[in-house]
Order: structure tokens, then C-alpha cells, then sequence
């Protein structure tokens, strides 16, 4: 059997190709199930055993060097085709692109991301909870007592119950308090964890919403005192608000979880309806503190008479407003793209306390 014809021929074929389409063409007509070569391997059973041998031997070597032909020829077009195209859509890369902005943080999640970050410095955890809380954790555990005003339905959203449901009540949390029981519960003592989220009360006026963002923080162990809470509280202030000093004053109050408890005031001024923190002969409250109560260190789990500590809450939204210069409340759950373009952030700019948190 003498197959240089065939050879030569689709050969020639592959390489005058000037398409794929062509070159399918081509690979039809000699390997298709009904092309030349196909129709000659087929015919082999018809013949003597040596010849057919022979034959057979011819055939493979033909079949796999017109199939190699086809695919290099293939590979090749392929390439060509590439090359007009990049031809085509070329561009200059060193040419400045247009600002292209990839999503906007709320302000208050650049806040929290910057909260995180401080208290991290200073070896602090983040500890998360539920947002809806059994009875016990936002209150009992807290040394809240049953006649407190926060615990009617006038304070705080109740969830619904079925008459005869003899389950614990369960509340949508006021603070986050719940989430340092749960944390002392869960990691005994000693401890340092910052518990931000959203909480609910049921205050729904011009300057107050139904859901608010608040951080607490919580230390605990053998000699954690007062001067270290004020420390604390100093070097947050001064890192959140990116300025070299700041002074704080603490007033004596009430609070049932603390002992003794005060209110934080710091030191500002407003000149020209700019606030400037550390300076000035005015001051604003901004946040509540004091010594972890020994019956909710007992109710946690942790020896009273051996570790004490301290704990603070602050209000996220109020902070924003603060170094943000945002004036409404509101204006925070309009979901106003105009607004959150002016106050947000860059997706990709991670508060850093080296670089500066809202550089």
C-alpha cells in the first residue's frame, strides 16, 4: 500500500488552511468517520494476514502524522488570531487611569474597625453574642434587679411569648454587657475583651433610634485597679481621636453591674463649629465605667474575693458623630448614597495605628 499520496495531499490541505473552519474541513475528509484514511482502515479486515499487518502499520503512522499536522496547524491559527487581537485592543498601561472608588464603609464600621484596633494594641480581644439574649444574661447576671425601669416593656423590646410558655423570657439585648458574661463564663479569669454591636432600646425620638452601635470593654484579674481604667480610657482617647493629649474627668454615678461607677467626660471646645478634643473650658460626656460589681463577677463564674477589675461602655454612633463632624443621628440608617459617599470610607483602607486610623 503506497499512502505518499495521501500524505501529500492533506498535508498540503492542512497547512493551506486559512481558518479552523477549513481545517475541520481537512480533518473530515481524511479522518472522519466516512474520510479517505477512516474508509482504508475499515477495508482492512479484507485482507490476508500479513498484508493486512503491513497495511494496518502504514495506516497508523499516516492517521497520527495528519492528526499532528491538523493540531499543530490548529495551535497556529490559534495563535494568530490571539495576536490580531491584542493588535487590535491595544492600550498604553502607562497612561493614569480614572479614580474608579470599589464601595464606601459606613462610618460606623470604620469606627468599629478603629475601636479594634486601639484595644488591640493594648491586648484586648474582640468577644461576640447573640443580639437576642435570654432574661438572666442582659439582667439578672448583671445585677439588675427585677424592679429596675430597664426591665419594662416601656425600656426594652420583650420577645413574644405564647400563654403558658413557662420558658425564660428572652429580650432583644439593651447593651452588651451579655457578651462579658458569656466571655467570663466561657474563658474564666483574667481577661481583657472589647464586645462591640448593635443593641436595642425603645427610645424612638429626633435624637435617639430604636438600634444603636455600642462597644464595651471589659478587665479582669488579680490587681487591675481604677488608675488602670483611666489609662486605658486616656490612651483610647488620645489614639481615636489622633490628637497628643486629652484630659478626662470622672464623676461619681450609679450603675447596677459597676462599684464603684462613673460617668467619663472629656475635655473640648467648639470654636467656629469646629469641636477640638484636649482643649478648651468645656466638657462633654462620653462614656460610662467603673469597677466590675462582685456579684457579676460571682454570677460569671469568677472568684470575687480573688480577681477584680474593670469595665466601660461608650456609644459608637455618638463617637462617629463626634470625630466625623456628622451632625444627625438619623442621617446614620437613611441608606443615602449621596450622605454615605461624603462620610464613608475607602473599602481597601484598613484603620492602622502606625499610618494613622482615618488616613
Amino acid at each position: 500500500m503506497d499512502t505518499s499520496a495521501l500524505r501529500a495531499k492533506f498535508l498540503g490541505a492542512a497547512a493551506a488552511a486559512s481558518d479552523e473552519a477549513a481545517l475541520e474541513e481537512v480533518r473530515l475528509a481524511a479522518l472522519g468517520k466516512k474520510g479517505e484514511i477512516s474508509a482504508l482502515m475499515a477495508s482492512l479486515g479484507k485482507m490476508e494476514p500479513e498484508e493486512r499487518k503491513a497495511a494496518g502499520a502504514l495506516l497508523n503512522i499516516l492517521r497520527d502524522e495528519i492528526d499532528s499536522a491538523l493540531r499543530a496547524k490548529k495551535a497556529a491559527l490559534g495563535d494568530a488570531a490571539l495576536d490580531a487581537r491584542l493588535k487590535s485592543e491595544w492600550l498604553d498601561v502607562t497612561m493614569p487611569a480614572r479614580p474608579r472608588r470599589i464601595g464606601t464603609i459606613h462610618p460606623v464600621s470604620q469606627v468599629m474597625e478603629e475601636l479594634t484596633a486601639i484595644f488591640a494594641d493594648m491586648g484586648f480581644a474582640v468577644a461576640e453574642g447573640p443580639q437576642v439574649e435570654t432574661d438572666w444574661y442582659n439582667f439578672d447576671a448583671l445585677n439588675i434587679p427585677p424592679e429596675h425601669p430597664a426591665r419594662q416593656e416601656h425600656d426594652t423590646f420583650f420577645m413574644h411569648r405564647d400563654a403558658g410558655d413557662d420558658r425564660p423570657p428572652h429580650v432583644l439585648r439593651t447593651h452588651t454587657s451579655p457578651v462579658q458574661i458569656r466571655a467570663m463564663t466561657e474563658k474564666g479569669a483574667p481577661i481583657r475583651v472589647i464586645a462591640p454591636g448593635r443593641v436595642y432600646r425603645m427610645d424612638m425620638d429626633q435624637t435617639h433610634t430604636p438600634m444603636v452601635h455600642q462597644v464595651e470593654g471589659l478587665a479582669i484579674g488579680k490587681d487591675i485597679s481604677m488608675a488602670n481604667l483611666k489609662w486605658v480610657l486616656e490612651e483610647f482617647c488620645r489614639a481615636f481621636f489622633e490628637v497628643d493629649k486629652v484630659e478626662l474627668r470622672f464623676r461619681a454615678s450609679h450603675f447596677p453591674f459597676t462599684e464603684p461607677s462613673a460617668e467619663v467626660d472629656i475635655r473640648y471646645s467648639n470654636v467656629g463649629g469646629q469641636l477640638r478634643i484636649g482643649e478648651g473650658d468645656k466638657w462633654m460626656e462620653i462614656l460610662g465605667s467603673g469597677m466590675v460589681h462582685p456579684k457579676v463577677l460571682a454570677a460569671a463564674g469568677v472568684d470575687p474575693t480573688e480577681y477584680q477589675g474593670f469595665a466601660f461602655g461608650m456609644g459608637i454612633d455618638r463617637l462617629a458623630m463626634l470625630k466625623y463632624g456628622i451632625p444627625d443621628l438619623r442621617a446614620f440608617f437613611d441608606g443615602d448614597l449621596r450622605w454615605l459617599r461624603h462620610y464613608g470610607f475607602a473599602a481597601l483602607d484598613m484603620p492602622d495605628l502606625a499610618g494613622g486610623l482615618s488616613a
